[in-house]
């Protein structure tokens, strides 16, 4: 039982999760598994990495890392955008809860208590970004280096 409720049930929720942000931003047949898919696969990396790195914002950014090299592989098989891919799949990773609450402690006059969520929140975020930054950027280098192995110089 430990089991399902541990990994099997927040898997599968983030599937459900990303699949149904896929729809909303308007993705349709194949590319709304694939984006369910990302997030799930997101979810195992997070969760997999839980004894290694102990640290959720470390935890976020390898995951991060494996949701944009799949999203870009997706993309480029498919030949559609990478854009809509990362964002549904990052949806399961999104600090909602961490934003709700850094308001709420700013709201009640909290002030210590909103510095610590909102730090926390922002490497969480953070996290995310340089994610997608690196596996970009690494994609976008190996496209310009056989690019240029093509075309000889003139």
């Amino acid at each position: 039982m430990e089991f399902l409720t541990k990994w099997i049930l927040p898997i599968f929720f983030s599937f459900v999760a990303s699949g149904g942000f896929a729809v909303v931003y308007n993705i349709h047949g194949m590319g709304v598994f694939i984006s369910a898919l990302g997030g799930a696969l997101g979810w195992l990396t997070y969760l997999l990495s839980a004894p290694l790195l102990q640290s959720d914002i470390s935890q976020t950014f390898l995951a991060a890392v494996v949701i944009s090299a799949y999203a870009e592989i997706m993309a480029r098989l498919r030949k559609y955008p990478v854009t809509g891919y990362l964002l549904a799949a990052f949806f399961p990773l999104v600090p909602g809860s961490g934003i709700y609450y850094t308001m709420e402690h700013a709201i009640n006059g909290e002030i210590d208590a909103f510095l610590v969520s909102f730090l926390h929140t922002l490497g969480v975020a953070g996290a995310i970004a340089v994610g997608v930054l690196l596996v970009s950027s690494i994609v976008r280098m190996w496209q310009n280096i056989h690019h240029n192995r093509k075309e000889p110089h003139s």
